[in-house]
């Protein structure tokens, strides 16, 4: 039987000091104007928790995620494809409300997508 390797946890430092943090709130800023961090103030824990949960930091997720290749950031087909199943993994094993596990689930995408890793359109349960 293989022995199973276990990561460390990720050392998270306050998520506004990270580049893909601040592009986020930048382009949440832009589309829907106000404060991003502090008029839902729910934002950044959710992005955390799921960061924690995943054992990577913001930076990390849109390493994984994207690639730049000719001078132009890409996507990296597996990496979304991995992080849009580990959100809906999260989302479903989250306690509360339908709705609860919507915006939570729908933060952590919002911060893909605002990071340049387009998703694909429609319902997200």
């Amino acid at each position: 039987m293989a022995e199973e390797t276990t990561e460390q946890p990720v050392e998270l430092r306050p998520l506004q000091e990270y580049a893909t943090v601040r592009e986020w709130l930048r382009g949440l800023q832009q589309h829907w104007g106000g404060d991003p961090a502090n008029d839902d103030p729910e934002r950044l824990p959710m992005l955390e928790a799921f960061c924690r949960h995943i054992n990577r930091d913001p930076d990390q997720i849109i390493k994984e995620t994207t690639m730049i290749k000719d001078g132009e950031k890409r996507i990296r087909v597996k990496g979304r494809e991995r992080y849009v199943g580990l959100i809906d993994v999260w989302q479903a094993a989250m306690e509360g409300s339908r709705i609860r596990k919507a915006k939570w689930g729908n933060t952590v995408r919002s911060f893909l997508i605002h990071n340049g890793v387009l998703l694909q359109s429609g319902v997200q349960n």
